[in-house]
């Protein structure tokens, strides 16, 4: 099994996950929070480029090369950035589909 494989099995679920908190909220939410998750993409993988490389540099971890894909960023196979994609997806996704107070508010009872 390759990374992209392995990787393909949790973007799906982080996909579905950060679609279903989008649906759920309303338009004007959604966009704040599509900026929110926008914003916290470009950080985590800004880092994970920088950190993969270095610990990739000092010999911390190596990739079988059977295994990826060969596209790199630096050092940095392309599916180690898989990860932090689907953390910005799948965090903020479960934070808004298990906030029992928006739950609670809809149904018309006060937290």
């Amino acid at each position: 099994m390759s990374y992209w494989t392995l990787n393909a099995v949790f973007l799906l679920a982080a996909l579905a996950v950060g679609t279903a908190a989008a649906v759920r909220l309303k338009h004007r939410m959604r966009k704040v929070a599509l900026a929110a998750a926008g914003g916290a993409a470009v950080v985590v993988l800004v880092l994970t480029a920088v950190f993969d490389n270095l610990m990739i540099a000092f010999g911390l971890f190596t990739y079988a090369p059977g295994m990826i894909s060969g596209a790199k960023v630096g050092l940095a196979p392309l599916e180690d950035f898989a990860y932090p994609v689907a953390a910005v997806l799948l965090l903020p996704g479960l934070w808004i589909l298990l906030d029992r107070r928006s739950a609670t508010s809809k149904a018309g009872r006060q937290p």
